[in-house]
């Protein structure tokens, strides 16, 4: 289904109950607008697994697996209802994002809102980041990358520890 292989994907490392979402993948949106999650990031997880997908400030699809989704509940639940501007914060968050699982085939269907924020009108690129992974327009991956090329990328290793 649109699927044009793994740019630097690399076998499942999955352990019991903890995923890793490593590599770069493309894909294209299938004609119901389906986009296809690669194999090595769905054999962690379990049918009706939930994830929930949000638009990020920076133009992407911030997507969180089960695991992430516990540790957002636990934080969420913990906003005092007396607290007006965390209520506030969860409804628009929540507003905006989206749960879902994957179809046997391994598929989401995304809103046209997630789509549009991300600039996504067919291609996409899903790009891991351990804990978690991201939907991008090709144009904007590319910035992404020249963002973090070069010597950029030591620094940022740097800052980061690694």
């Amino acid at each position: 289904m649109g699927h044009f292989g793994a740019l630097g994907g690399s076998p499942p490392m999955a352990q019991p109950g903890k995923a890793f979402y490593t590599g770069l993948f493309r894909h294209t949106l299938d004609d119901k607008f389906r986009l296809t999650i690669p194999s090595a990031w769905r054999t962690a997880h379990g049918e009706g697994d939930m994830f929930l997908a949000t638009p990020h400030p920076d133009g992407y699809i911030a997507v969180l697996p089960p695991a992430e989704v516990e540790k957002l509940h636990a934080k969420i639940a913990q906003i005092a209802l007396s607290d007006g501007g965390g209520q506030d914060f969860a409804a628009r968050f929540f507003a905006q994002t989206q749960s879902f699982s994957f179809d046997k085939a391994g598929r989401i269907g995304l809103e046209d809102a997630l789509l549009s924020h991300a600039g996504i009108e067919r291609d996409a690129v899903l790009v891991g980041s351990l804990t978690k992974f991201n939907i991008y327009a090709p144009a904007r991956w590319e910035k992404v990358e020249a963002r973090t090329a070069g010597e950029n990328f030591g620094d940022l290793m740097r800052r980061l520890g690694v």
